[in-house]
């Protein structure tokens, strides 16, 4: 099935589109600069040096989110994105030159121009140009057998947004078909043009369907068939929580085995708790120095928490609240008498207060990345509330995850503070589950890396 927002050929576009724009846009800085066509060897000395510029400027546009969904399918927040983004790649490119006098040019004035061009030649690609390469000039027809909130938010995503390559034009639900409303629907398929079926599988209703269903996408090849899961996680990056039956985590989630994986994982924690620590030495003095002014209390705070297999840990963390609620059942929002400091809002919006988790790290307990690890009196409540929670527990948590790069908070929250925020983060906690590997690691990892330091997008 192709993707539904344009698909990996869109992504490959914008990419290769991008890297065009780096260097048409060296290339008419130097005319620019000189008020002449440059010549191949002074093109060639600038390329060589702007060549390890394009490449870190690539992965910067990776990091703050510019080959995501939201850089093919929104476009409202994506000027001040690419202006803020672009703005760090020339203070970076000031930087390497400065640091490596070695690479023989100076470009001072050069860049200066370069920002100019850069910036006018990335909006054009990147809001005129490339949207009107990808948006479909028709949509394909699809329709959908389903129930539910989940079917209700894939419904009207796709279908408010022309900037997907179908839409659904045919909606029933699974009882309405299995009580003998199937010759309706089949001609309201052919009627609608829909070329594509999605069905929620997992429903009770459309298990006596499936041999109907069976014969009209595979024997009569009437349409293509897509399971609404599927579909819902390539939309949303989760999993649709109130569709999944126990099947679901019997074939998805199963224990965690020594692999290549496993041991490159563990290789990577080491190094980036050694990291972790070496940062924890440098800020402590600073951090303690800060909390003294503001104010009495302790410098380090533990709590007990759940880990993998809802086996109990002992955490280490920076203090960020007036007091410590390690044995708290609630949320932090609903505890009035305790709240956030000066000192700990700063170190929670870089991250630092996690950092002495480093501990827990070389000790195992823990992952750079996985399911964050709930305080043990919440995380108990939590799973006597929501259905399959304690399954987030199958593998390592972690001190980022999917769930915090993806979740937008209310207003005001650094975490979940609700049972409604903690299902969406289930939700995306079990995509995490089922689908991780190194390669899913380095994208948490890096898009972890632009909510720490950058921060130049609200995606």
């Amino acid at each position: 099935m192709p993707m539904t927002f344009g698909g990996k050929k869109a992504l490959t576009l914008l990419f290769a589109g991008d890297l065009a724009v780096f260097g048409v846009a060296l290339w008419l800085t130097l005319v620019l600069r000189y008020w002449a066509l440059p010549p191949w060897w002074l093109l060639r000395l600038h390329l060589g040096a702007f060549s390890i510029l394009f490449a870190l400027w690539l992965l910067v546009f990776y990091i703050a989110g510019l080959y995501g969904k939201q850089a093919v399918l929104f476009k409202s927040a994506l000027p001040g994105v690419i202006l803020r983004t672009q703005l760090f790649n020339i203070v970076l490119a000031a930087l390497l030159f400065f640091f490596l006098p070695q690479i023989g040019i100076a470009p001072k004035t050069n860049l200066g121009i370069y920002l100019v061009v850069s910036l006018a030649l990335i909006f054009a690609w990147r809001l005129a140009l490339f949207p009107r390469l990808t948006k479909p000039s028709a949509r394909d027809g699809a329709a959908l057998v389903g129930s539910g909130p989940e079917v209700e938010e894939l419904i009207a995503e796709v279908n408010g947004n022309p900037r997907y390559h179908l839409e659904f034009r045919v909606c029933v639900e699974p009882h309405t078909l299995v009580r003998g409303g199937w010759d309706e629907f089949v001609e309201k398929l052919a009627a609608s043009g829909s070329s594509l079926l999605v069905v929620d599988t997992e429903n009770d209703a459309v298990r006596a369907l499936l041999p109907r269903i069976y014969e009209l996408t595979f024997v009569k090849h009437r349409c293509q068939f897509v399971d609404l899961n599927r579909m819902y996680e390539e939309v949303f990056d989760r999993v649709p929580l109130s569709l999944l039956r126990y099947e679901w985590f019997l074939q998805n989630i199963t224990p965690v085995e020594v692999s290549l994986y496993s041991l490159c994982k563990r290789l990577i924690d080491i190094v980036g708790a050694v990291a972790m620590g070496a940062v924890v030495l440098v800020v402590v003095p600073f951090v303690y120095i800060a909390m003294r002014l503001e104010g009495p209390g302790p410098l380090f705070i533990t709590q007990e928490r759940l880990g993998e297999g809802r086996s109990h840990m002992r955490v280490y963390k920076f203090r960020s609240m007036r007091f410590n609620n390690a044995r708290s059942g609630d949320w932090v929002g609903e505890e009035k008498e305790n709240s956030i400091t000066r000192v700990g809002n700063i170190l929670r919006k870089t991250s630092l207060d996690e950092f002495p988790q480093f501990i827990n790290i070389l000790r195992g307990e823990l992952s750079l990345i996985g399911p964050r690890n709930d305080i043990e009196g919440l995380g108990l409540r939590l799973a006597d509330v929501i259905p399959y929670y304690n399954a987030r527990y199958a593998v390592k948590p972690g001190i980022t995850g999917w769930a915090q790069i993806n979740q937008q908070y209310e207003p005001g929250h650094l975490s979940p503070q609700s049972v409604e925020e903690t299902k969406m983060r289930l939700a995306y906690d079990f995509y995490y589950i089922k689908n991780h590997s190194l390669a899913l690691d380095l994208v948490i990892a890096l898009k972890t890396a632009k909510r720490m330091f950058f921060r130049v997008s609200s995606w």
